[in-house]
């Protein structure tokens, strides 16, 4: 993870703004700030974001539209909720439109750094991570971890979030292997923050629906009081054959 990797903070509270962005530049981070939706955009294509951390009511939107907005345009960007809303339902909404991490307002700052240390340092590890020199083949889908993509057994493109990609590629790493939330979250998250178990239920549900629509069976079994299993022979094969 770079010391300097720099934050756009999104908040429509000036006080709020003020404060996230004077601890993180006090923690070695760059802060850009913005407070409507619309600067957000401007800020993206003018600066290089390493991570947003995004608050759910803006002026001129919806923090979870704009999130949704940003992964459809296939943005990779790192986005962290907060919101005053404490219902796990907005929890929820917020990881299964793409959102790396959710945090209630109010917050302890000490807490939003933790949580910004680990969505970053998780980037970081996957963009060091060794890939395998081959792909991955279950059934007729194929992973490639090179390019972090996933296709179909007709060769249309399964389109994947980072989170859904890394937890997939932690099955297919240990096929038919019992996984528990906890080791789930322990693979995926390097056990950092407080993450909810109930984010691993979310990512696993997303998954299932993306696989089948491309003509998956269903790969995952949730084994009663285990966690899950992928229920399907894999091969790892070399890219060129």
């Amino acid at each position: 993870m770079s010391p300097h990797a720099q934050i756009l903070v999104v908040d429509d509270d000036t006080e709020i703004r003020k404060m996230i962005a004077r601890y993180m530049q006090e923690q070695g981070f760059r802060v850009l700030l913005a407070s409507k939706c619309s600067e957000v955009h401007e800020r993206i294509v003018t600066n290089q974001i390493d991570l947003i951390i995004l608050d759910v009511m803006l002026p001129d939107g919806s923090g979870l539209d704009l999130c949704r907005d940003l992964r459809a345009a296939r943005s990779t960007i790192p986005i962290i909720l907060l919101t005053a809303l404490r219902e796990d339902v907005d929890r929820i909404i917020g990881l299964e439109i793409g959102a790396d991490d959710y945090l209630g307002k109010p917050f302890n700052p000490r807490e939003l750094l933790a949580r910004a240390r680990a969505v970053l340092r998780r980037v970081a590890n996957s963009d060091l991570e060794p890939r395998t020199a081959g792909v991955y083949h279950f059934e007729n889908f194929v992973a490639d971890p090179s390019t972090r993509s996933v296709t179909d057994p007709n060769g249309g493109d399964v389109p994947l979030t980072g989170a859904e990609f890394d937890l997939l590629m932690t099955f297919l790493d240990r096929p038919g292997r019992v996984l528990t939330r906890d080791q789930l979250l322990d693979l995926t998250r390097g056990g950092d923050g407080e993450v909810l178990d109930r984010s691993i239920d979310v990512l696993i549900s997303r998954l299932r629906r993306k696989l089948s629509d491309g003509g998956a069976p269903q790969f995952f079994k949730t084994v009663r009081n285990g966690g899950y299993q992928l229920a399907a022979k894999v091969r790892i094969l070399d890219r060129h054959r």
